[in-house]
């Protein structure tokens, strides 16, 4: 099995490392993420000395169960798209390690509790899998270690999820997450590893021992997890390690577009060839090596003459990724406003209407329902169409809750990664990292300017197929007899706009002006008492609005860029905030879009 793909790193068989020594005849290799063969040191280690090696993954029911009572099919955590393409990264491992004269054993049930069975009835001497820094996970390995200790079991654990450990970047800088970009880099430098190949390809592995009573199964299929004959579109992605591989080889084979990327920059409209690598899922699961993939883009920019750099080349996103899987590791609470202390304390709106018209695409906007249909029914979209509907659900026009709009991208989408999910949403809210909440995504100009003649609106939303482009981002301003050509009746057919923009994102401002100064006055030690009180503030002068407009001038009227970005970040890190500002307006990776 051939996996070389980089231009000038030869392929490795499998060697002994000289650090650790094999310790018994059995060993364990857990599959969590880590879904692949190439840049794998916790398989690597498991058939070192081992007469047998068993290749684990347990379907956790927590993740797969079906949940009737979810807002979409799926399990209570994931959506269907992202079931399908794990299951279809299982059915490739298990292909690939046929190959090598293994396979893949599947058991089912709270994999702490499944693990430890294993462990009692196979009698193997080591338990290898990958590092996780999930919350979830870190939870589940805490478990798992206790038993294997008293058991007298090796635990192997490296961390190959990440080009970096984020536990090494944060005690680099005493014991506390990097809270920039610019930091964390100054701090990482390159990663250690990079001076010599990766492991690309294993010739073979040791045989599966006896799974005595464990009960263990073949990869099953959607049906086989109770799911039944689910009609809907599925996301056209296919998981695996063969599909990332193969894409990761069409995205480097282009020097150019690799030597040229450059974020923001790119098409969000484009759905047909996607503007960008669409890699992200496969990084998710552990199907690409993050490491292999930087290896790779290393040996590109060594080969053309100029090429961009971090923040704003690929290069750079797999920086960022990592940024926030350091930052997340170090943060208590960083999947929530409350008890998180990097979080802006604001108090949003809690509007169950609102929210489900802008999960289900019925917010009258042609630009934010394209794009959360695409979300629904594909699992992925472009970065920048993700900021889009991040900031309208948040700080542009909804003033909605954050983590709503981080519960739907976490069901919904296939590359949900909770570091960097949980991240950019604190970002593009302007919660935490970015603070510029008058920079908004126009739902009616941003994608205009890509696309002016809204085919991405009339495939996703075939209703305005037929609506002439003038009206296309605001078919409500077309007149009863177009509406009538177009046989989209706006209010019939098409819902009227759920708010106003222009309205709406000054609303929007105002109150966030509002947290802000509170939020500074008592340093982020807002009480629930405080939210509430400046709720109530909000509210009443929601039904006063030239006294609020008076006041907000008042405050804000002549403050400059700089020294905003001064006074809500700090010297130092205003002037780094502005130094990025103009090309990167949100954070989410590039790599996923």
């Amino acid at each position: 099995m051939q996996l070389l793909l980089c231009l000038s790193k030869p392929a490795q068989h499998l060697k002994k490392n000289p650090l650790m020594a094999a310790s018994g005849s059995g060993s364990i290799m857990w599959f969590r993420k880590g879904l692949r063969i190439h840049d794998n040191p916790a398989l690597e280690y498991a058939s070192k000395g081992s007469d047998f090696v068993y290749p684990v993954f347990v379907i956790d029911p927590h993740y797969m169960e079906p949940d009737p009572k979810a807002f979409s099919p799926g399990s209570k955590l994931a959506g269907l798209n992202r079931i399908r393409f794990l299951l279809e990264s299982l059915v490739d491992l298990d292909t690939s390690l046929k190959k090598l004269g293994s396979r893949l054993l599947i058991s089912k049930g709270e994999p702490g509790q499944v693990l430890i069975q294993c462990l009692k009835e196979w009698g193997v001497k080591k338990l290898c899998f990958e590092h996780d820094t999930d919350p979830y996970y870190q939870a589940l390995d805490i478990k798992v270690k206790e038993y294997t200790s008293a058991a007298g079991i090796e635990v192997f654990s490296p961390v190959s999820h990440t080009l970096f450990n984020p536990a090494d970047i944060i005690q680099r800088n005493g014991g506390k997450p990097p809270l920039t970009y610019q930091s964390f880099l100054k701090l990482a430098g390159q990663p250690s590893w990079l001076s010599s190949p990766l492991l690309t390809s294993i010739s073979s592995l040791p045989p599966v021992g006896d799974v005595g009573s464990c009960e263990i199964s073949e990869v099953p299929t959607i049906k086989d997890l109770g799911y039944g004959d689910i009609e809907q579109e599925w996301t056209p992605f296919r998981g695996g390690e063969s599909e990332a591989l193969k894409r990761l080889k069409e995205s480097v084979s282009d020097k150019n577009w690799i030597a040229n990327f450059e974020k923001p920059k790119g098409n969000p409209s484009l759905f047909v060839k996607p503007a960008t690598t669409v890699l992200s899922p496969y990084l998710k699961f552990g199907c690409l090596s993050s490491r292999y993939f930087y290896q790779c883009l290393q040996d590109v920019y060594k080969n053309v003459q100029k090429h961009t750099s971090p923040p704003v080349s690929l290069a750079g996103q797999l920086l960022w990724r990592d940024f926030f899987y350091t930052v997340a590791f170090g943060t208590p609470n960083f999947d929530r406003m409350k008890g998180n202390k990097l979080c802006k304390q604001i108090p949003w709106n809690d509007d169950d209407e609102l929210l489900a018209a802008w999960r289900e695409a019925r917010t009258g906007y042609p630009w934010i329902d394209a794009i959360m249909v695409q979300l629904r029914t594909w699992g992925w979209m472009h970065h920048l169409a993700r900021h889009s509907v991040a900031c309208f659900l948040t700080r542009g026009d909804l003033f909605l809750h954050w983590e709503r709009g981080r519960d739907v991208f976490e069901r919904l989408l296939i590359d949900s990664d909770w570091a960097i999910n949980n991240g950019n949403w604190l970002w593009l809210s302007c919660s935490s990292f970015f603070y510029q909440y008058n920079r908004i995504y126009s739902p009616i100009s941003f994608g205009k300017k890509y696309d002016p003649n809204g085919n991405y609106i009339r495939h996703f939303l075939p209703v305005l197929k037929d609506m002439p482009k003038e009206y296309i981002y605001e078919p409500w301003t077309a007149p009863p007899g177009i509406q009538r050509k177009a046989k989209c009746i706006i209010g019939r057919d098409y819902p009227k706009p759920v708010v106003y923009h222009d309205s709406a994102s000054k609303e929007c401002k105002r109150k966030l002006a509002e947290a802000y100064a509170l939020n500074q006055k008592l340093n982020g030690q807002l009480s629930q008492e405080d939210l509430d009180s400046l709720r109530r503030k909000l509210e009443q002068d929601e039904e006063d609005p030239e006294p609020k407009i008076r006041r907000q001038r008042q405050k804000v009227g002549h403050l400059t860029s700089q020294d905003f970005c001064k006074t809500i970040s700090g010297g130092k890190r205003g002037r780094e905030l502005m130094s990025i500002l103009d090309f990167i307006d949100s954070g989410w990776p590039s790599l996923e879009a």
